[in-house]
């Protein structure tokens, strides 16, 4: 159960770090992470496509390496 605040006492501890927190998602140094809407983040066959044909690129330009058997 949460305390009930009073308007005119100052915002301190918590209550005043959660006021004046930033988004780290929303900082303009920020290039690769963007906090998205609700029902809009990237599905994750997305990851897991790209994790497949990093994967594959990985292997058959390993393929080229001499010294295999």
């Amino acid at each position: 159960m949460a305390a009930p605040t009073n308007s005119t006492a100052p915002q301190t501890g918590a209550q005043a770090v959660i006021a004046s927190a930033v988004d780290p998602a929303r900082r303009p140094d920020v290039l690769l992470r963007k906090r998205r809407a609700e029902g809009h983040e990237i599905s994750a066959w997305w990851m897991i496509g790209a994790f497949v044909v990093v994967s594959a690129a990985v292997v058959s330009l390993l393929s080229w390496v001499p010294g295999g058997s």
